[in-house]
């Protein structure tokens, strides 16, 4: 019996009309997407890219449509405690918790609109942006932001793949990073369209305001296990997993290594649910041997589950 890692995408995965192929075809995806509310569906399908990036649209909204996926494929394919782990990157953490059954849909939908609120709030407090860093080694890129932090803030905070690094913190200082990483040999840099410097130290206040929020929520017993952004372990402990939200949000993502440990656990297939395929692409740089299968609609539901059964 094959053992399945679900993975959940982040903040970057959205696009306008996503989920609505699944929305039309399926009722359980209609109902968690109705859930949401007409506001936030409307913005989904059929709202302007602008307003879907802003972050506290773009967050509900990936939830939102990630859990409709998961709903859908929990019809066709039984889910065992024993053979599945989920893990999310940065927003998708939520997804994943919420898969996994340590909270409902509703209060899931709750937090992720406050989180999405929070940061949003942060990055106009404190303004900044990040970049990816591609084709340096990890101590490398943490020395040029060393070395640009003369200028303002910046920190090396998503470790996608061991040669794709996202630095972030206050632009003088990230533009300084890109242009000294160029110098010391970095294959490619993009600055990336994003409207705050996430996983930074800058987004301490928002970390703050998380941590009250969470004390309104109690956690179940999970279904299954998932794997933390902050410390790449795999845990079902409700008591930590508040403690760890709190710190993901100006923690970098260790999903590289999350991906590493959930291989080494023995997980052997992987499948991306919710819209694009931005993990399944890491997934294939971290380790070459695994392939990602996914769920964004209803073509690709069918070739999932059909891999499934094979």
């Amino acid at each position: 019996m094959s053992k399945i890692a679900l993975m959940f995408p982040g903040q970057g995965s959205q696009t306008v009309g996503m989920g609505k192929d699944l929305y039309d075809k399926y009722p359980k995806a209609k109902e968690i997407i109705d859930l949401a509310g007409d506001e936030l569906k409307k913005i989904i399908f059929e709202g302007q890219e602008e307003t879907l990036k802003l972050t506290k649209y773009t967050q509900p909204a990936i939830f939102t449509v990630s859990m409709a996926a998961f709903e859908v494929f929990k019809e066709f394919y039984s889910i065992s405690n024993n053979d599945f782990v989920a893990v999310g990157h940065s927003l998708g953490e939520y997804s994943a918790l919420c898969a996994a059954g340590f909270f409902g849909f509703k209060d899931g939908l709750a937090m992720v609109k406050a989180r999405g609120e929070f940061i949003q709030k942060a990055s106009e407090e404190n303004p900044g942006t990040m970049a990816a860093i591609i084709g340096m080694e990890k101590s490398a890129v943490e020395n040029v932001c060393k070395q640009a932090s003369s200028v303002g803030i910046c920190e090396a905070v998503n470790f996608n793949s061991p040669e794709q690094i996202v630095i972030s913190g206050t632009a003088a200082a990230v533009d300084k990073a890109v242009e000294l990483a160029t110098l010391a040999g970095a294959i490619k840099t993009v600055v990336l369209n994003v409207s705050g410097p996430f996983h930074s130290s800058l987004m301490a206040s928002a970390s703050d305001n998380m941590a009250i929020e969470l004390e309104k929520y109690n956690f179940n017993i999970p279904f299954f296990g998932i794997c933390t952004n902050c410390d790449a372990l795999l845990t079902t402990d409700t008591f930590i997993i508040k403690e760890k939200l709190v710190k993901q949000i100006k923690s970098p993502v260790k999903w590289d290594e999350s991906i590493q440990n959930i291989v080494t656990a023995g997980y052997d297939k992987f499948i991306e649910i919710g819209p694009g395929k931005v993990l399944s692409g890491l997934l294939r740089r971290i380790d070459r041997s695994k392939k990602a299968l996914n769920i964004e609609d209803s073509v690709s539901l069918q070739k999932t589950l059909e891999e499934l059964t094979k």
